[in-house]
C-alpha cells in the first residue's frame, strides 16, 4: 500500500467503522479493485483526511450532498457514520433543512425518512 492508501484506509475505518470497512474489503474483487482503490485514495485519503474542517462538518456536508442527489444507500451509510464523526441527530436535521431549500422538499422528505429509519435501527442495535 502507498502512504496515501494507508491514510485513506485509516480515515475510512475511523469514519465508517472497522466492521463496515472489513465487510467492504472482504467483498472486494478484481472487478471493483480499481474503484475501491480510487475511493480509498481520493475520497478518504485526500478529502476526508484533510484537517481544514472537522469530521462532524464533513459528515454534515456529505449527508446534505447525498440527500440532495438522491443517493439513498450511501446516505444511510453516512447516517450510521455519525456515530464516529460526532454529528448529532440535530446536526443531520440542520443539513436536511438545507437540502429542502437548495435541492428540493421531496429530496429532503425522502432523506428524513431514511434518517429516521436509520437512527431507529441504530438505537435498536444499542439496546442490551
Amino acid at each position: 500500500m502507498t502512504r496515501l492508501t494507508d491514510k485513506g484506509m485509516a480515515t475510512r475505518r475511523r469514519v465508517l467503522g472497522d466492521a463496515h470497512v472489513g465487510r467492504a474489503e472482504a467483498a472486494r474483487t478484481a472487478f471493483d479493485d480499481p474503484f475501491q482503490a480510487l475511493i480509498t485514495d481520493a475520497a478518504w485519503g485526500h478529502v476526508w483526511a484533510r484537517d481544514t474542517i472537522s469530521l462532524r462538518e464533513r459528515s454534515m456536508m456529505t449527508i446534505a450532498l447525498l440527500a440532495g442527489l438522491g443517493n439513498d444507500h450511501e446516505l444511510a451509510m453516512h447516517i450510521r457514520a455519525t456515530r464516529n464523526t460526532g454529528a448529532t441527530e440535530a446536526d443531520v436535521m440542520e443539513a436536511l433543512l438545507h437540502v429542502a431549500i437548495y435541492a428540493g422538499v421531496p429530496r429532503a422528505n425522502h432523506a428524513i425518512r431514511i434518517a429516521k429509519e436509520t437512527f431507529a435501527a441504530m438505537a435498536e442495535e444499542d439496546r442490551p
